[in-house]
């Protein structure tokens, strides 16, 4: 039995598909499915019951998948004992972003990051807020950059910045008439939303429950998409609004800019976060990745202090 045969279960458990599993693991499926069945081989029993679709474990599998999560995860814990003797980061770190987050703050702090630290290897996937606290509490990533608070009391929550929240209206729009909007001011008639399941959708909805519910969004056309930069062309292109974080507003072209409303105070806002398990290992990593994701961010966000905002929580 050997680590990496110990690796390959685990993501063939989590993929269900050897193909997938292999893919992840940077190695051929022939190679893969040889090596799990010769651990399945030296141990007598079936790992995973092939004849199902998706692959699914078998009652001793299960048993062996959550045994050998501890053995990796205690594999992890020798490497990080190493990495602090030799007083230096190292090693792959897996991180998870939401994609209304990716977009703007990845390339912010990740050149800078990688030329301080060439020696740890940042493995990034997008995923979604309820994705990220499954793979946090199945130890699958190792941290995650994302929105909070999520009154998890299983996850650690090192808040990193304030981010505020502004209108984005079309050119013809009344709207463009104020140079402060009001949450009473919106018709959620006319906003552009994120497809369902995005928290940046249900924080955009809690912004406008108190004055109208999600059962009034209508209007002639009815389109929802995972992209804010895809929301911010139906607003150029048609007509209507949809919201924007500071990050997003911050690239708009000075044309773009004079679109943009501002609330009035208190500021809806959102709290920006790196979130990782308890039990984490790598704090040194994650104390590397708040110290530059702090540094990169524009001084106007890191000055800002929740005393004088409106903390938008998801749903």
């Amino acid at each position: 039995m050997t680590l990496t045969q110990l690796e390959y279960i685990l993501a063939v458990n989590k993929y269900r598909h050897f193909g997938k599993a292999a893919r992840a693991c940077f190695v051929t499926q022939p190679t893969l499915s040889m090596q799990v069945q010769k651990l399945e081989d030296e141990l007598g029993l079936i790992v995973f019951d092939r004849s199902k679709s998706p692959i699914l474990p078998t009652a001793e599998g299960e048993t062996l998948i959550e045994q050998a999560k501890v053995v990796i995860r205690e594999k992890k814990r020798l490497i990080d004992l190493v990495e602090r003797a030799r007083d230096e980061l190292g090693g792959d770190f897996r991180l998870a972003v939401i994609p209304t987050l990716s977009t703007y703050i990845l390339p912010l702090f990740l050149k800078d990051f990688v030329k301080k630290y060439p020696s740890v290897n940042l493995v990034i996937e997008e995923c979604k807020t309820e994705d990220i606290v499954e793979l946090l509490a199945e130890d699958e990533i190792d941290a995650g950059l994302l929105v909070t608070p999520l009154h998890e009391n299983s996850l650690t929550e090192r808040v990193l910045y304030y981010e505020p929240f502004y209108l984005f209206v079309a050119p013809d729009h009344p709207l463009t008439a104020k140079k402060k909007v009001r949450e009473e001011d919106l018709n959620l008639d006319e906003i552009w939303l994120l497809n369902k399941g995005n928290c940046f959708r249900d924080q955009v909805l809690k912004i406008c429950a108190e004055h109208r519910g999600e059962d009034h969004i209508g209007g002639n056309i009815r389109f929802e998409s995972g992209n804010l930069e895809t929301l911010k062309k139906m607003v150029l292109t048609s007509s209507g609004y949809t919201i924007l974080p500071h990050l997003a507003v911050s690239q708009l072209s000075p044309q773009h800019r004079k679109l943009v409303r501002k609330f009035h105070h208190p500021v809806p806002t959102r709290e920006v976060s790196l979130v990782y398990g308890r039990s984490v290992l790598r704090k040194r990593v994650i104390d590397a990745l708040e110290e530059q994701i702090i540094k990169a961010v524009p001084r106007e966000l890191r000055e800002l202090k929740p005393k004088d905002l409106e903390i938008v929580e998801i749903l």
